[in-house]
């Protein structure tokens, strides 16, 4: 396969980026993209250019870190999945591919590729930690959790916090993020204690970060490698007006 790369590339957050052109030879359809990347890169050492920075670390669509808009669409054009797992087979021979980074004011560019997302860290960071005394390790089974509910936790803690939502959303709104980090700890018992306190915090400290608002247009759930619901901004936003109801009656 010939594929036909342009890519973003720029030097800072405050330099002007501009694309670039470059011809890769795929040796196999059955590539990652990234691995597709790992390749042009050592073309371009050995010819040398300075290599296209990116992010990736575990390459097993656990990690959230191959934050790529490719072709207009982050992490590309399959469907629940990350850049790391997409394939070259998802291209054709000859295919033209654009390459850029997410494009988010609370995500400024780093270099090429690569975009600061600790913002997302800071929301995290705001909503504080669970303060139930356990004591030593607990048992397992020692807090009775029905399967359900548990299972629904599971549904929203499986964000991995790549950022995608942000990326796709023209507001550049974080509540799909926002509201499974909520969601998967408002539903555990262990998680109830602080729960008004929480979603205060984190929807805080998401404005403050200056990401936009959902106004429904669902583009988050549809790139979503991990395919978290809208249901869950739904879910965010009862528990946000009882805990503000809740706070001015006391």
């Amino acid at each position: 396969m010939n594929i036909t790369l342009h890519v973003w590339r720029q030097e800072n957050a405050e330099a002007k980026g501009r694309f670039e052109n470059y011809n890769a030879t795929v040796a196999s359809p059955d590539m990652s993209f990234l691995e597709m990347l790992d390749v042009l890169n050592q073309d371009l050492v050995e010819q040398g250019v300075e290599p296209i920075h990116f992010d990736h670390d575990c390459r097993e669509g656990i990690c959230g870190a191959c934050s790529l808009v490719i072709n207009g669409l982050p992490h590309g054009p399959g469907k629940g999945c990350t850049t790391c797992e997409l394939r070259m087979r998802n291209f054709k021979d000859g295919d033209e591919i654009w390459v850029e980074p997410y494009r988010a004011k609370a995500f400024p560019v780093i270099k090429d590729l690569m975009v600061d997302r600790s913002a997302f860290d800071r929301i995290i960071a705001s909503g504080g930690f669970v303060s139930v005394n356990t004591g030593g390790a607990p048992d397992a089974n020692a807090i009775p959790i029905e399967k359900s509910v548990a299972e629904l936790a599971m549904d929203a803690a499986e964000c991995i916090g790549c950022g995608a939502c942000v990326a796709a959303c023209p507001n550049a709104s974080a509540m799909l993020f926002v509201a499974a980090k909520v969601s998967h700890l408002s539903l555990l018992p262990q998680g109830k204690v602080e729960a008004q306190s929480r979603v205060n915090h984190m929807v805080g400290q998401m404005d403050a970060e200056g990401f936009g608002n959902c106004t429904n247009h669902l583009e988050c759930e549809a790139v979503c490698p991990k395919e978290i619901s809208v249901q869950w901004i739904a879910r965010m936003n009862r528990h946000f007006v009882k805990s503000k109801l809740a706070t001015r009656a006391s």
